[in-house]
């Protein structure tokens, strides 16, 4: 009997409801779904927060699946018993700090941590063994039947097994005590619980890629399943992957360049996954796409970036200027202007003179148009492997090209790639592109020498070897011969809200391709161009979605005024604390097609001060008292947020009850942010 498991990578993410959960979306661009505390589906997510306002964790179940597409479960005739398996790990306080494109071995063999001369995170452990004790490393978990669960703590670790964890106690911050749960439904299916957003360390934090002695909750690690059969029948043993991820703050607004869009890419050009598009290491150029499977996709991904960001130069691309659907050679002409205004990909490692992705501006004559899609490239922030500006991927572009030649069919009964709809759903709602370092996993993905199948992670070493002599701290899978637990999270910064603070916009010197900083401290060279990195992963300019009297008196602003989304949380610090306090991007009028309504939602108003500060009082000029900026600041006075509402009372009771230690900055003051500026409109 031939079996898989699906998801092939699962994503499961962290909350910090202590009460509730949900599971993730099984399409792309779709929501979760709420569930009981088992994982038992119960219909399409209602609130992304509990009753106090805690983010609920969102659990990745994983299905077994015959050749046929049909599941089993424990209800299905002849199946004995089906046994799951994970080890989930955190390794990035014993990696190397992150440094853009540095170690990134596409780039070659001079281009390792070791030649680019990259720091270790805590070098003080210099010895194997000592660098060792900085994972977070709880061994494996099994579970089996039906409405179980485990969890990743000390108290049910492995007999015998090596086990990792930071300290009990932290100067700064939370201790990480536990990586989540494992829970199995009432059909015996698995369901993966990552962390509850726990980060914590000795240190003051000095960056937003972190410091040293800090861990967070982050992880990722292999899925094993064992099914048996009552008639006798060999056992089957499967295996899969999992990563847990920060929260999605806006599920139904995509990437641009997802991660399956990554790994459907490095498939179709290193597995051979679609050999009638590419093979043997050249693009058929007879290859006909479809327009609704390969280019509409993208174009409606672009028509949702205005939710998220002033994009206003993007609308154009999905405003219907001509029939996208038609292949004529009346239409050709329209085609090929869209797809000029698309910067192609640098070549790896970049060679000059050409350099598309250090180029923002399509010119002809006087006119000028900033090119597509408008974000942030890979590098845009060190002058070592510089990738300004964003390019869609190899796969992406070719398929594009196609369209634009005409040599494309429009029917939306089109016949799918060959992969598993469940796999391509779970790794789509992440980011594939820009990677600097990425939300939920970074450049690594983009390397063939991680996969052992398409879409399929390939492991290095097996539980007993872990058992025997731990996970290894240095070794870089991207060298080759598969993956550890921890290794697709190790390069993310340590802790992710400090980087996910930083991750949202990010001024680009467009004029000199060889350099992104100049001065002291580095900063970007002018002239610049505001740009964004991954907004649907971390919004910046959002609609407040107030109806209410009410929901107004806490959020000062009218519904329907653009806002930023941080507003109130104004430095990375705060958001290690507080990240749990921002809201969700929903679409209000999903219900009717192509006509969405995107606003923020479940924002926790109650936290933050409102003031309205008159420019006079910045200026000392009293004409300047009739105009006035908003200013939004985390509300120290504990009582006075419980006084607002029963959800600002349990908001300051759960942080009184998780104990959270307030971080100092380092001295002399925290580094200049990447993106340059500390102006947050």
């Amino acid at each position: 009997m031939n079996l898989s498991i699906h998801p092939s990578v699962g994503v499961a993410r962290l909350g910090n409801s202590t009460t509730e959960i949900c599971l993730s979306p099984d399409s792309i661009g779709g929501l979760p779904f709420d569930a009981d505390r088992n994982g038992n589906s119960l219909g399409p997510i209602t609130d992304f927060k509990d009753e106090a306002g805690l983010i609920k964790r969102q659990g990745q179940p994983f299905r077994i699946l015959q050749e046929n597409g049909e599941e089993i479960t424990l209800d299905t005739p002849n199946i004995a018993s089906i046994e799951w398996t994970v080890h989930l790990a955190n390794k990035k306080a014993v990696w190397y700090q992150y440094s853009e494109l540095e170690g990134n071995l596409l780039y070659g063999e001079s281009n390792s941590y070791q030649n680019q001369g990259v720091a270790l995170r805590n070098p003080e452990q210099t010895t194997e063994q000592e660098r060792q004790t900085l994972l977070v490393d709880p061994g494996p978990r099994t579970i089996s039947g039906k409405q179980a669960s485990i969890g990743f703590d000390k108290n049910n670790a492995p007999s015998g097994y090596p086990v990792r964890y930071p300290p009990d106690t932290v100067k700064y911050g939370v201790s990480v005590v536990t990586l989540g749960d494992l829970l199995t439904d009432q059909s015996g299916r698995l369901v993966v619980l990552g962390g509850f957003g726990h980060a914590g360390g000795d240190e003051p934090l000095i960056s937003y890629g972190g410091s040293s002695t800090w861990h967070d909750d982050i992880s990722d690690g292999p899925v094993y399943c064992t099914v048996t059969f009552n008639d006798g029948k060999p056992a089957v043993s499967l295996s899969a992957w999992v990563v847990v991820g920060s929260p999605d703050f806006a599920p139904e607004i995509v990437n641009i360049s997802n991660l399956s869009d990554t790994m459907f890419d490095v498939a179709v050009r290193n597995f051979n996954l679609v050999p009638e598009m590419y093979e043997n290491g050249s693009w058929n150029a007879g290859y006909k796409a479809n327009f609704q499977r390969d280019i509409l996709p993208i174009i409606n991904r672009i028509s949702r970036y205005q939710w998220v960001s002033n994009v206003q130069s993007m609308m154009a691309f999905s405003s219907n200027i001509f029939d996208f659907t038609d292949n004529s050679e009346a239409n050709l002409q329209n085609r090929q202007n869209y797809f000029s205004y698309f910067r192609q990909s640098d070549a790896q490692p970049p060679v000059a003179p050409d350099l598309p992705q250090e180029e923002l501006l399509k010119q002809n004559g006087n006119d000028i148009f900033p090119m597509m899609p408008l974000n942030s490239g890979s590098n845009s922030v060190s002058n070592i492997n510089i990738m300004k500006f964003m390019a869609l991927d190899e796969t992406q572009l070719f398929l594009m090209q196609q369209w634009a030649d005409g040599n494309f069919v429009s029917d939306p009964g089109y016949h799918p790639y060959p992969v598993n709809p469940m796999d391509s759903a779970s790794v789509g709602n992440c980011v594939g592109l820009p990677m600097c370092p990425g939300i939920e996993v970074t450049w690594s993905l983009q390397n063939p020498a991680i996969y052992s199948a398409p879409y399929r992670i390939a492991q290095y070493g097996n539980e007993q070897q872990y058992a025997a002599r731990g996970l290894t701290p240095s070794r870089d899978e991207c060298e080759g011969s598969g993956c550890e637990p921890g290794d697709l999270t190790k390069r993310m910064a340590c802790p992710w809200q400090a980087d996910f603070f930083q991750c949202t916009i990010q001024l680009i010197n467009f004029t000199d391709p060889s350099v992104n900083k100049a001065g002291s401290p580095a900063a970007p060279l002018p002239p610049t161009y505001y740009s964004y990195w991954w907004p649907p992963q971390s919004p910046w300019d959002v609609l407040v979605g107030e109806f209410t009297a009410e929901g107004q008196a806490g959020t000062h602003v009218p519904a329907g005024q653009q806002m930023n989304y941080a507003r109130g949380i104004n430095s990375f610090t705060q958001m290690v604390q507080y990240w749990y306090a921002l809201g969700f991007i929903r679409d209000k009028n999903s219900n009717s097609t192509g006509f969405p309504f995107f606003v923020e939602t479940e924002r926790n108003n109650e936290i933050f001060t409102y003031k309205s500060v008159p420019i006079s009082d910045i200026s000392g000029n009293n004409s300047d008292k009739e105009t006035t900026v908003p200013v939004f600041y985390i509300e120290k006075k504990v009582n006075v947020v419980k006084q607002r509402s029963d959800k600002g009372r349990m908001l300051m009771e759960h942080l009184e009850e998780v104990g959270f230690k307030e971080i100092e900055v380092a001295i002399g003051g925290l580094e200049k942010p990447r993106s340059g500026t500390r102006n947050r409109r």
